[in-house]
């Protein structure tokens, strides 16, 4: 498996277990009093968990996809390109960018805890920081990506990163075919939080109405 072959140290993203409990007993105290609604709640977690997190990754994606220079920047120091555009924070201060090709496939992971680059992917799935996920993307990586709607040839590598405390990993989708000539904004609406993960592709023109 990439990405290993260092002693780990996790600054574990998951806050420990006597905070998360003060925080589910505010949270109910606050719903109680109704001073929250749980709906507003829920969809606050949503937002920055699959909105607004996620689309920081997105342009940074748009950029490297428009833009050889800073895609060459982001190979060579990912922490400091990314930070040249505005994200910036605990969770993202050690990246690396990894780049899905014709015939390699990357796959992020983290094996001990979930540690996520947040700054750029927002706050972690559930299925991410579960048991279940973190050993499979080991042990069956192919198959997880099939679970996602994912097919990868046989004669493609699948990569596994494993992200610690050390250094987080963004993977670097392929960019779609027929998106010559698009600006940024456009090639970033193609980019999912999944895509960054290297559990799918990045959407096709046809799939955002956008294919002739």
């Amino acid at each position: 498996m990439s990405g290993t072959g260092h002693d780990y140290h996790h600054d574990h993203t998951e806050p420990p277990d006597e905070l998360v409990l003060r925080v589910k007993a505010l949270e109910s105290l606050l719903i109680d009093k109704g001073l929250v609604d749980p709906a507003a709640l829920d969809a606050l977690i949503d937002t920055y968990e699959t909105q607004v997190g996620p689309r920081n990754g997105a342009q940074v994606v748009a950029r490297a996809w428009h833009d050889p220079a800073f895609k060459q920047w982001l190979f060579e120091d990912a922490t400091a390109a990314i930070v040249s555009m505005g994200y910036t924070g605990r969770q993202g201060e050690h990246m690396k960018v990894v780049e899905n090709t014709p015939t390699v496939h990357n796959l992020v992971v983290c094996t001990l805890c979930s540690c996520y680059p947040w700054p750029v992917l927002g706050l972690p799935p559930v299925w991410y920081k579960s048991a279940p996920y973190r050993a499979r993307a080991v042990a069956d990586p192919r198959g997880v990506l099939q679970e996602f709607g994912t097919d990868v040839a046989e004669n493609v590598e699948i990569r596994v990163w494993d992200s610690t405390s050390e250094m987080r990993y963004l993977v670097l989708p392929e960019r779609p075919e027929g998106t010559e000539g698009w600006s940024e904004e456009a090639l970033a609406a193609l980019v999912t939080r999944n895509a960054m993960i290297g559990l799918e592709r990045a959407k096709s023109p046809q799939e955002i109405g956008r294919g002739r």
